[in-house]
């Protein structure tokens, strides 16, 4: 595979209340949520039960995953909330795409 077909994925994980956020970035989005998922990714993800995916963005180039992903970070809650709600207003899990 070249460097051209790699994509990266900024993403947006919840707990099941909808009351954590957490973003990341990836360039497996099906391993990285999986890890999420099975609580293999200690720390913060794992303490608050954060699995399930309800927003994420594709990006070729790996240094403008970067920069957006610090972009959505340094963003309030409400922010997220509303990036969130723009593409995925019932917040249901959109790791089910992948299957």
């Amino acid at each position: 595979m070249s460097n051209k077909d790699k994509f990266y994925y900024v993403y947006i994980l919840t707990n099941k209340g909808n009351t954590v956020l957490y973003t990341g970035i990836t360039n497996d989005i099906e391993r990285r949520v999986f890890e999420h998922k099975e609580k293999l990714i200690k720390g913060f993800t794992e303490k608050y039960n954060i699995y399930k995916l309800v927003y994420y963005e594709i990006y070729e180039e790996v240094h403008m995953a970067i920069a957006r992903e610090k972009q959505i970070k340094g963003g309030s809650r409400k922010d997220k909330i509303n990036l969130v709600n723009r593409k995925n207003k019932e917040w249901r899990d959109l790791a089910e795409d992948f299957k």
